[in-house]
């Protein structure tokens, strides 16, 4: 017998699809073409797993992995914001919180509250492991962007100073993460990808 329930959980799964087919700014290393959403947050997710290691603080791992599966779901509706897009970031938490309201609204009530407040918990990136979460979902796009020569850094014009004011605070952190992300913007730099 099919419940109400396992019907909402079955329309949420259907609704996740669609995060098949919203293209990033990075690009996947071994094509030429953008990663989508589900791409980049199953790549985060086993980042979680296999970088806890390098986390200052103690952690529950499987809740940052929860949270790095789901982060990016609003994006079926509020679209993917490039990090560096000012005026696109103007409107984002607004259009992310409408989206969440609805999308996760397909859920059974706990697991409503529960996928809506982990969402919420990254946003508000308070706890360690939103924070460490946080330095995930901004080290994978910068080291697949690296490795394919800091394209999208070069498309968009990227400065310097903007890569180093979004790792803020990696280093509380992770000291071992933030010494990663220094060396590959002294590098990027260097090699005049990114705009000084």
């Amino acid at each position: 017998m099919i419940t109400d329930r396992l019907k909402k959980q079955l329309e949420f799964m259907i609704e996740l699809d669609k995060m098949k087919n919203l293209y990033r700014q990075s690009y996947v290393l071994h094509e030429d073409r953008k990663e989508n959403d589900a791409e980049h947050s199953w790549h985060i997710a086993v980042m979680a797993f296999l970088l806890e290691e390098y986390v200052d603080s103690p952690i529950n791992t499987l809740k940052v992995m929860k949270m790095l599966l789901i982060h990016d779901v609003v994006e079926i509706d509020a679209g993917d914001t490039y990090r560096y897009d000012e005026e696109g970031n103007k409107t984002k938490a607004e259009r992310e919180e409408k989206a969440a309201q609805r999308i996760f609204g397909l859920l059974p009530d706990d697991q409503k509250k529960e996928f809506y407040s982990l969402w919420r918990e990254f946003e508000d990136c308070k706890t360690n492991e939103a924070r460490f979460a946080a330095v995930l979902d901004r080290i994978q796009p910068m080291l697949l962007n690296y490795t394919k020569g800091g394209i999208s850094w070069q498309e968009h014009g990227v400065y310097r100073n903007q890569v180093e004011n979004i790792n803020v605070g990696t280093a509380e952190i992770s000291e071992n993460l933030a010494e990663v992300i220094n060396k590959v913007i002294d590098d990027a730099a260097k090699k005049d990808w990114l705009k000084i």
